[in-house]
């Protein structure tokens, strides 16, 4: 799809009189570093001409600003590496990330990561533009993930995610048949001491809400939609654990032992009651080696496109590693 980065806005009676810089941060939804950028580069524009900042516009003025990539990193090496692309345009990029693959370079994985090969992509298609990234997922996490490919609109996205009007939701398969068939997880996490990576269950940790819905009981398993209200670090990994309904074939967050589990149960208790009655470990065995990552999926995005305003919906579906599990247990 071919879209024109460029917003436009026509000054009315009650913006009459203000400042382009206040235009432009109220009503445009522009952060101040990109306003800043812009200023530089004249690309904030009144009736056709470029306009400082300060200026006071009238009724019927015509903003117009031009945001554009703000040029490669060149810290990313471009490599080769296949992509299955669910949408792109100018704005922005749709990825169906496959299991396993890094998605930044790290000091564990300098390289071959999701962010090589988007800029491999980019640079073939004679783009030069630095990816902004709106969502994260875990290495072995699949599924949809969504890079900007300047700042307004990684901006634009962000901000319905802090106001959760940006809909996320994954599919995932848990250990055991979970009731009730619906229900709200609500159970703090923080840091792990001593860890960098993993999270846990406890009193002094962030607020953490997790919705989940029964999509298919399996035997001795349970396809589920979540929802996520909040968006901590691995919050569905470690809210499946909590209740007792850990992620089929998670090895950082296995089923808890029953010590653990009661400490948890009590957080639980205190924090949200009714959380209780779906803590369960008594479920039959998942056959050894059917995965070999957490089941967790991100399937379905939709929010508002950052340039048509018009209401956006991408779906990503189970990969073939899942959907087995869905077909071997659900027989």
């Amino acid at each position: 799809m071919v879209i024109k980065l460029n917003l436009k806005y026509i000054v009315d009676e009650e913006s009459s009189g203000k400042t382009v810089k206040t235009i432009l941060k109220t009503k445009m939804q522009l952060s101040g570093s990109l306003i800043k950028k812009l200023k530089y580069q004249q690309k904030i524009l009144c009736n056709g001409q470029p306009v400082y900042v300060n200026s006071v516009v009238d009724r019927y003025d015509i903003l117009e600003v031009c945001p554009r990539p703000d040029g490669v990193c060149s810290s990313i090496i471009p490599q080769n590496i296949p992509l299955d692309i669910l949408y792109e345009d100018q704005s922005f990029i749709v990825i169906n990330k496959k299991p396993g693959i890094v998605v930044h370079p790290t000091s564990n994985h300098p390289d071959r990561t999701l962010a090589n090969a988007l800029s491999f992509h980019l640079k073939s298609n004679d783009m030069e533009a630095r990816i902004h990234p709106v969502m994260r997922l875990d290495k072995d996490t699949s599924g949809i993930i969504i890079f900007a490919k300047e700042p307004y609109s990684q901006n634009f996205l962000v901000e319905q995610m802090k106001e959760g009007t940006f809909l996320k939701e994954y599919a995932g398969i848990v250990h055991g048949i979970i009731t009730p068939e619906t229900g709200i997880i609500d159970l703090p996490i923080s840091r792990m001491e001593g860890s960098i990576i993993l999270r846990k269950i406890s009193t002094d940790g962030k607020p953490s809400i997790t919705h989940y819905e029964v999509q298919k009981y399996l035997k001795g398993a349970s396809l589920l939609k979540f929802g996520l209200k909040t968006g901590r670090t691995h919050q569905i990994r470690v809210h499946c654990q909590a209740v007792g309904h850990p992620l089929v074939g998670d090895s950082l967050y296995p089923l808890l032992s029953s010590e653990v589990s009661s400490a948890t149960k009590t957080i639980s208790e205190n924090s949200c009651g009714n959380i209780s009655d779906i803590i369960c470990s008594n479920f039959p065995p998942i056959p050894p080696k059917i995965i070999n990552r957490q089941a967790l999926h991100s399937y379905k995005v939709a929010f508002v496109h950052p340039y048509t305003k018009q209401a956006f919906e991408l779906t990503a579906p189970l990969p073939a590693d899942m959907a087995d599990i869905v077909e071997i247990l659900g027989k």
